[in-house]
C-alpha cells in the first residue's frame, strides 16, 4: 500500500504539453514516469525511417491512434487504435505507420529504461503546473 504522505509526488500534466523530442525525422516523443515505470508516446509518421531492434527487457504497446503493421518476430501484425501488445525481451520489431496521418503509440517500460531517463528531465524541473 503506498504513502498517503507521498500525495506531494502527483503530477497531472496534459500529454501535449509535455515537451517532446524528435527520435528522427517522422518519429517524435514524449514521456511520464519514475523510477518504477516510465510510458513513452511514440508519434509516428507514413515514411519514416524504419528501426527494428530488440532489447533485453519486455516491453507493453497500446495503439492509441491511427493504423500500422507492428512486426514482431517476424510477423507482421496490422493494427489500430485499441490494439495491446506484450513484446517479449530479445524478440526484434519494429513499428510501421501505414495510414494517411500519424500512428500514436504508447510504450510502458517496467522498471524504466535507462536509455531512455533522460526524457523524465521535465519532471525534475520547478514549474507552475497545477
Amino acid at each position: 500500500m503506498g504513502n498517503p504522505n507521498d500525495v506531494e509526488k502527483t503530477i497531472v500534466v496534459r500529454w501535449q504539453d509535455i515537451e517532446d523530442e524528435e527520435l528522427r525525422p517522422g518519429v517524435r516523443r514524449r514521456a511520464i514516469g519514475n523510477d518504477n515505470v516510465l510510458l513513452v508516446m511514440n508519434e509516428c509518421q507514413p515514411g519514416m525511417q524504419l528501426r527494428p531492434h530488440s532489447h533485453d527487457f519486455d516491453q507493453l504497446a497500446l495503439i492509441l491512434g491511427g493504423e500500422g503493421v507492428f512486426h514482431v518476430g517476424g510477423v507482421p501484425h496490422t493494427v489500430s487504435a485499441g490494439w495491446a501488445m506484450l513484446i517479449p525481451a530479445g524478440v526484434e520489431h519494429y513499428f510501421e505507420p501505414t495510414g494517411e496521418g500519424a500512428a500514436f503509440n504508447l510504450d510502458v517500460f517496467a522498471p524504466p529504461r535507462d536509455d531512455y531517463r533522460y526524457l523524465l528531465d521535465w519532471m525534475r524541473q520547478p514549474s507552475d503546473a497545477t
